[in-house]
């Protein structure tokens, strides 16, 4: 049987960072072994050297020692192997026969970003702090803004080729313990899936791939995920994805944030109400415009009729065909100022929506109502919470256009019913997504 050494240096030692470093404890001769990209060893042996030294005072031996400096394992490569690979130090003594080694926590290499204020979330009145990629530091952002004994964790590592820590956050009493069984139950069966990124958590979760509303409410802002587990819902962290996930995420995350209430009650409705408003605003406009134009013209005011056939004169597409067009384009800019560098993205708006929108007016390719349809179109869909949730809203908007086109304001009547339906019929383990009881005693009895 190999020692343990030997088959450390079998699976990892091609590694150009990994380490094995020759010392003495007591005179006793040891190896340390781990990943310099992930420990800084000067000081991780500092700190050693200076708790072995305030220890030695009590005059103890070196197998005394081993659990001061850390834990103890024996017989367990696997763990060695994973220990190490997680950015932990292993101490292990050079004797033919001996097959325990010592686990220690590292002074780690400054691999994370430091605590910023949020990029996808802006705040008004309230903490600027958002979660990073240390999944450590997202448990202590919560624990700050919970101070109670009630916040409970349960911490799981998932995947084969590369663990991941996956923490389920609750607040005790409030919680729904059988959604929080069935979460558990869920992790628990699927721990050996990779686990790399949102989709593949909800695959874990048992949700469809194909849903076009993400069942998940994401948030990277401290005090949301407060909230929600004091409402009690359960909390998600994944090491490296720097937001939170929210479970179930409900249609009525679309309209409300903490941040609200610090307005008082009549502001607070009046914001809710604008962006109730900028959904149906977003879904039903551009399906309104192709349904007045192409199909039931006769619904409008004569005046205004005759100012939309005057603004349309000499368009050469037919109404549906004009606002996928531009509908399209649309989406391109709006994709593009994301994706490019915040130095150039604003000047890719600037281009593609007025002198792009200009041009095309000009061009006679598309009629100036169109252009202020599109762009209060976008102004709403900007109103909703969640980007995830804007993400969902652009895509029905799609649906009722199409409709809109066949069958007029009739259309646009069935597809806010098909949307709704839709919406009804998604749960989040037996939690409906139109719930609106977002009392604690609601979501605990749901």
């Amino acid at each position: 049987m190999k020692p343990l050494l030997q088959k450390i240096e079998d699976k990892i030692g091609d590694n150009d960072d990994f380490f094995i470093l020759k010392e003495y404890i007591i005179d006793v001769p040891v190896v340390f072994l781990g990943f310099k990209s992930l420990i800084d060893l000067p000081k991780t042996l500092t700190s050693i050297q200076n708790k072995i030294g305030s220890i030695l005072l009590t005059d103890k031996s070196f197998d005394q020692l081993m659990p001061w400096i850390g834990e103890v394992k024996a017989n367990d490569s696997n763990e060695a192997l994973s220990s190490i690979v997680e950015g932990k130090l292993i101490i292990l003594k050079l004797e033919k026969n001996c097959r325990k080694y010592v686990i220690v926590e590292p002074v780690s290499q400054i691999l994370n970003r430091s605590i910023e204020s949020p990029t996808n979330e802006n705040v008004l009145q309230g903490p600027s702090s958002s979660f990073m990629e240390d999944i450590n530091t997202n448990i202590g952002m919560v624990r700050k803004q919970i101070n109670s004994e009630s916040l409970q964790i349960r911490s799981y590592s998932v995947g084969t080729n590369g663990k991941k820590k996956l923490s389920v956050l609750y607040f005790e009493g409030h919680v729904n313990m059988d959604l929080l069984h069935k979460i558990s139950n869920h992790i628990e069966r699927n721990q050996g899936k990779e686990l790399n990124n949102v989709q593949d958590l909800s695959k874990m979760m048992g949700f469809s791939s194909w849903m076009t509303v993400s069942q998940f409410n994401t948030t990277e802002l401290p005090q949301e995920a407060s909230k929600s587990l004091a409402n009690g819902r359960v909390v998600l962290f994944v090491d490296r994805i720097p937001f939170a996930l929210v479970l179930p995420g409900l249609f009525w995350d679309m309209f409300t944030l903490e941040n609200d209430k610090n307005y008082p009650f009549l502001i607070t409705v009046s914001i809710c109400s604008l962006r109730i408003i900028g959904v149906l605003t977003t879904l039903i406009l551009p399906g309104l415009y192709v349904a007045l134009v192409a199909v039931n013209p006769e619904v409008l005011r004569i005046e205004l009729a005759l100012s939309i056939a005057q603004s349309r004169d000499g368009v050469p597409y037919p109404a549906l065909v004009e606002m996928i067009l531009m509908l399209v384009i649309l989406e391109l800019i709006v994709e593009a100022s994301v994706r490019l560098p915040k130095s150039i993205g604003p000047t890719i708006t600037m281009v593609g929506g007025i002198i792009l929108g200009q041009a095309v007016v000009d061009a006679k390719l598309v009629s100036n109502m169109l252009i202020i349809i599109l762009a209060a179109t976008t102004i709403a869909n900007s109103t909703i919470v969640g980007f995830q949730n804007s993400l969902s809203i652009r895509l029905f908007k799609y649906l009722i256009v199409i409709l809109a086109s066949i069958y007029g304001v009739l259309g646009i009547l069935a597809g806010i019913v098909l949307v709704s339906t839709y919406l009804a019929g998604i749960s989040t383990f037996g939690i409906p997504y139109l719930y609106l009881n977002l009392t604690k005693e609601g979501i605990k009895n749901g």
